[in-house]
């Protein structure tokens, strides 16, 4: 059995400390609860992204400096191609001149050629013509040659006949003579011509060399041109590829901020919740120890009593002097008695099988189960049940200490309609949790093992569909 002296002393240090446990909570009534904190990165986490913003700055600021030096090789390369296409059309352009050059002198020589025998067959007309003319004038003078049309009566007509015969055959002669240099002109005027033609066929062949050594040179240029640009595009992708990595890396440390700024506003949030919560609990154990009336309503609640943990078959305790009973009472100052004197547990340790109408007792063992592994039989505290049982024995409603039978113990309204002072439940037919209602989505309860009394958001995942309102 409890010992009532031990426990009388531990009461009050267990209030003072559930007053100092700082819990992350938020008070009842028109505050909103703290959210659950954000994500916190680490300093390092930070530099480390901040880190890969300048390796990416890096990264792209060089892909971009060597985007910009081929880009200028690409230029050069650029000019050097449209020069060699133009040094293409030059050779082009001296290969037909030559080609017509050596056509040219291809008909120079052939026409030479046709001067050349058109003259030899001059000369030997001319030779012939001679010859004959020579043979008629002295062997076979007849009444159309010329002896016959300079016959003369006389020597002296005679002798100038001779001498006009000698001059017609000068004249012959001379003029053969003529055709002759004419033909050996026309012989040198056509090896000029086939000269020339040779010359003609050798600059047409270097003409022709040329146009293969620019066009090559064009190809050569524009497979380097190609190559850069291949060059090219390949860094541009690894540009654009650093700077999605840069975006990224901007974006992770721009995220990491945001969201160590949320944090700070989370933790000053919190902390300034905290201090509520803690001012609140602080007063409402003021007006708890100060309400002389609720104290005295538990503690003859819990007069006459057997203790939940005594398991023996022993009379009930009793008070050496009964004080007169009081009343229970009702209406919005019952609600907030009962709300004060469960925010004075704030803090205070959960031990299943604890508390009473008169505060947090030791706990009970479940028997190796998790209460027994968190140690709750050594410890002085609240289970859920028992908390509500500590809230309503100040307004002298007395609770069974098992949240089944708390479900019974009112009057039931649909859960949307709850309100501040109701009691809500969880578990099929109330039996797993109890906790208190303060208003705008806050309750405040005993949670299980290893935790403290404190301020919750209501959990509708498996709740009661009605709420119990013990003050009306």
């Amino acid at each position: 059995m409890r010992n009532d002296g031990k426990s009388a002393f531990r009461r009050p240090m267990v209030i003072a400390m559930g007053l100092l446990v700082s819990v992350a909570v938020v008070l009842a009534g028109p505050a909103a609860a703290v959210p659950p904190p954000p994500p916190n990165p680490s300093d390092g986490e930070i530099a480390n992204a901040g880190a890969q913003v300048d390796s990416g700055v890096a990264e792209v600021g060089t892909l971009i400096n060597q985007v910009a030096s081929v880009d200028q090789q690409l230029q050069q390369l650029d000019g050097e191609v449209a020069r060699k296409r133009e040094e293409v059309n030059k050779a082009l352009v001296d290969l037909q001149d030559a080609r017509d050059a050596a056509d040219a002198a291809a008909a120079a020589v052939v026409a030479s050629q046709q001067e050349l025998a058109d003259a030899g067959t001059r000369v030997g007309q001319a030779r012939r013509n001679f010859d004959q003319f020579a043979a008629q004038a002295y062997t076979r003078p007849a009444a159309e040659s010329m002896v016959v049309y300079l016959a003369a009566a006389t020597p002296a007509a005679a002798l100038d006949q001779a001498q006009l015969l000698s001059l017609v055959s000068k004249n012959q002669q001379q003029v053969l003579e003529g055709l002759r240099r004419a033909q050996i002109d026309q012989g040198n005027k056509n090896s000029s011509a086939r000269e020339a033609k040779s010359v003609a066929d050798a600059a047409a062949a270097a003409a022709e060399q040329k146009k293969i050594d620019a066009e090559n040179a064009v190809a050569a240029a524009k497979a380097e041109l190609d190559k850069q640009t291949v060059q090219r595009d390949n860094l541009l992708r690894q540009r654009q590829d650093a700077q999605g990595r840069l975006d990224f890396a901007r974006q992770n440390v721009a995220g990491l901020q945001g969201q160590r700024d949320a944090y700070l506003s989370w933790e000053q949030q919190r902390r300034a919740e905290e201090a509520a919560v803690r001012a609140a609990a602080a007063a409402a154990a003021a007006r708890a120890n100060g309400d002389q009336n609720a104290r005295d309503r538990a503690s003859q609640l819990g007069a006459g009593q057997r203790p939940h943990i005594q398991l023996e078959n022993m009379p009930p305790n009793r008070q050496t002097s009964p004080r007169p009973a009081l009343p229970p009472i009702g209406g919005s100052a019952a609600v907030e008695t009962v709300v004060d004197r469960a925010m004075s547990q704030l803090g205070v340790i959960y031990a299943w099988g604890g508390g009473d109408a008169n505060g947090p007792t030791q706990g009970i063992s479940d028997g190796g189960g998790a209460a027994d592994a968190h140690g709750d039989y050594e410890k002085v505290g609240f289970d859920c049940s028992g908390l509500m049982i500590y809230a309503f024995a100040g307004i002298g409603v007395p609770l069974p200490h098992y949240s089944g039978y708390q479900y019974n113990a009112g009057t039931r309204v649909p859960l949307d309609q709850r309100a501040r002072g109701d009691m809500l439940f969880w578990g099929a037919n109330a039996s797993q949790h109890v906790a208190l209602y303060l208003g705008d989505g806050q309750m405040i309860e005993a949670p299980e093992s290893g935790s403290v009394v404190r301020v919750s958001p209501v959990r509708e995942a498996g709740i009661m569909p009605y709420a119990v309102r013990i003050v009306s």
